[in-house]
């Protein structure tokens, strides 16, 4: 993930080497340091010491390659400068998550407007950072298709109709009711029982008001409900485009997203959807979740 401002500042150091250290060529006294192993390495520089050569360094192919080994004598190491070790890269990650969740939120939120352009430098000191860390959270937005790349500009927020949104939620249809009419055959009641402070959660978010709050608490049920098939690729998929569907539109009539009571329908779906799965009707659960996807539009 963000490796690459760091990473890169950790490289290799030449090895230390002079000449006025050097013997000078045809010593009669040179000696004849004994090696270990007779490879092709070992050879070789047990050769430049009876020309009285100093051996800088032993590359260690192994044993098995007929290197002459890590220990083998006559190495010169100490004038090699060591190469420092690369600083944690734990907290630059955290950094990027942190701030790719920033970007999603803002988002759903709407505080990122549809056409406008953005740069890294800008949002960077939005959220007290550097540009780095917004730039790579802004690629993975636009792999996602939230934002696309505008040349040396910055990152424009992408323009998104109805159209899209009904197409999301046909292939969520598609991929979302199946498994779920397939868990309400094969998962216990005692099962889904245990979703129910996520149904409540659901409602409890959409009495705020507040679409940020709602949009994280709807997809930690639905991803609760999936999980039941044990396909994780499956449940990152859907939440995937789930997530995407939350994205507002570009139009006025709904540019702010869904209203209060639209959250509030939502959300007592979920609760309708849960005693339905409990009870295993499958009629009502085929029901409940055609028109929760069909109000998603």
């Amino acid at each position: 993930m963000k490796q690459g401002a760091q990473s890169s500042a950790v490289t290799g150091n030449p090895e230390g080497s002079g000449d006025s250290d050097r013997p000078s060529q045809g010593r009669a006294d040179a000696p004849r340091v004994p090696l270990q192993g007779r490879g092709v390495a070992g050879r070789g520089v047990e050769e430049r010491v009876e020309r009285g050569e100093r051996a800088e360094r032993v590359v260690d192919v192994g044993p098995d390659r007929g290197g002459a080994g890590p220990l083998a004598r006559g190495e010169h190491t100490h004038s090699e400068t060591p190469i420092p070790r690369p600083r944690p890269l734990v907290q630059r990650a955290s950094v990027r998550g942190q701030i790719l969740d920033a970007l999603r939120t803002a988002l759903v939120a709407g505080e990122l407007t549809p056409g406008a352009v953005y740069s890294a430098p800008a949002l960077g000191e939005r959220f007290g950072v550097s540009a780095t860390p917004v730039r790579e959270a802004m690629q993975q937005l636009a792999l996602e298709g939230a934002v696309e790349v505008v040349p040396n500009r910055g990152f424009r927020v992408v323009e998104r109709g109805a159209r899209e949104l009904a197409e999301l939620a046909e292939v969520r249809a598609l991929i979302e009711v199946p498994v779920m009419l397939r868990l309400a055959r094969t998962v216990s009641a005692e099962r889904w029982a245990e979703l129910r402070p996520l149904a409540e959660a659901t409602v409890r978010a959409a009495s705020t008001g507040c679409r940020v709050t709602y949009a994280e608490s709807d997809r930690g049920f639905h991803r609760a409900v999936l999980a039941f098939c044990g396909n994780e690729q499956l449940v990152r998929l859907a939440d995937d485009l789930h997530r995407r569907a939350q994205w507002p539109l570009v139009s006025p009539v709904r540019a702010s997203g869904r209203g209060h009571a639209d959250l509030l329908a939502d959300a007592a779906e979920h609760t309708a959807l849960l005693d339905a799965l409990i009870a295993r009707d499958l009629d009502v659960v085929r029901s409940l979740v055609g028109e929760h996807f069909a109000g998603a539009r």
